[in-house]
């Protein structure tokens, strides 16, 4: 879902705005601007909103959910004032994003995981109590399931142990994150455990086995909701037999309205999901242009206020989450504190 969120109410102005820096620019920007995935959305505006309250002459920080795709591309089509300064992802920076980022001077970039969460897959209360695995979920989306049309109908189709429901997946586009991770952690998990040459495939034609192993087939047993996590929710009380993907947090957020579905037997739980018996379980990113951080007033403060939310004891986990273990919560902290840049050579 699209939102945007600017802390007016919260916030003095500050009384001059600051040149355009970054890229040797006129241009100015006073507030901190911040773009991507609307699973990290809620974690940066709790850091915004409590970033203003201790800041009296901050800027209103402008934080928008564009899902991580496009948020990306928003982030890395330049550097200054025009240009975002933040991207949440709800995975990490590709490879071909960073080299667009780099082709427009944004070539020194902070990754910093913030902490976990979970692809979560749910239905209504009233459902019918999948309990799925990464092979039946990838016999059901995949396009070409070990090189054939999908023509799988029910969940019976894939799996005799599952009821002969209709399936029917409400989830987010091909420019989200989430659907990305989805792609990566349970498709082509059970893509390999369903399809033993699709192993061979991972070596030997790579884009062969992104395509058969991740492509989702396109004939309505998946539909596509956009970045509206609200609305696969309305779809699943009005068709209790579907089933919907989201983050964890979401599905922690909507509690009693929806229940997540175990996967290999694991119902997704904060707990599941942070020591990692859970399949699903994912790292959450916000990239930073380095070349920002001095021209934009308060965006190091902000960044230290971020690592200051998100330890066991933080606001963020009150917001849903999960936090990441110590090692990496240290080594995120000391990116911020140090302002290392990326290594592009581990990217894919």
């Amino acid at each position: 879902m699209f939102r945007s969120l600017a802390f007016s109410a919260l916030a003095l102005l500050a009384t001059s705005a600051c040149h355009d820096q970054a890229s040797g620019g006129t241009g100015a920007r006073a507030q901190i601007r911040a773009v991507g995935s609307s699973t990290v959305y809620p974690f940066t505006a709790m850091v915004a909103e409590a970033f203003v309250a201790a800041t009296p002459d901050a800027r209103t920080p402008v934080i928008e959910s564009t899902g991580t795709g496009a948020g990306m591309k928003l982030f890395c089509a330049g550097i200054g004032a025009a240009h975002p300064d933040i991207a949440d992802a709800s995975r990490r920076i590709k490879a071909s994003e960073y080299r667009t980022c780099r082709a427009n001077g944004a070539a020194a970039l902070l990754e910093v995981e913030v902490g976990l969460d979970g692809i979560a897959f749910g239905e209504a209360m009233n459902g019918p109590r999948l309990a799925l695995t990464p092979a039946d979920l990838y016999r059901a989306l995949a396009a070409a399931p070990g090189g054939r049309p999908n023509t799988a109908r029910t969940w019976r189709d894939v799996n005799p142990a599952l009821p002969s429901v209709p399936i029917q997946v409400y989830g987010p586009p091909a420019t989200s994150g989430t659907r990305d991770a989805m792609a990566e952690l349970i498709l082509t998990r059970g893509c390999e455990e369903a399809d033993a040459s699709a192993r061979q495939l991972a070596t030997t034609s790579p884009d062969a086995h992104k395509a058969r192993c991740t492509r989702i087939r396109e004939d309505g047993a998946y539909v596509d909701m956009g970045e509206n996590d609200n609305l696969i929710i309305q779809k699943l009380q009005a068709n209790p037999q579907a089933i919907g993907v989201f983050g964890y947090s979401f599905l922690e957020e909507n509690e009693g309205a929806v229940r997540g579905l175990p996967l290999d037997g694991v119902i997704p739980s904060y707990d599941a999901i942070a020591d990692g018996r859970y399949p699903g379980s994912r790292p959450l990113y916000i990239y930073v242009k380095k070349a920002h951080l001095e021209a934009v007033p308060g965006l190091a403060a902000f960044l230290a206020a971020y690592a200051r939310a998100w330890g066991p004891d933080g606001p963020l986990v009150r917001r849903g989450l999960i936090v990441a273990p110590a090692d990496v919560r240290a080594r995120s902290a000391a990116v911020i504190a140090r302002q290392t840049p990326l290594d592009p050579a581990t990217l894919r």
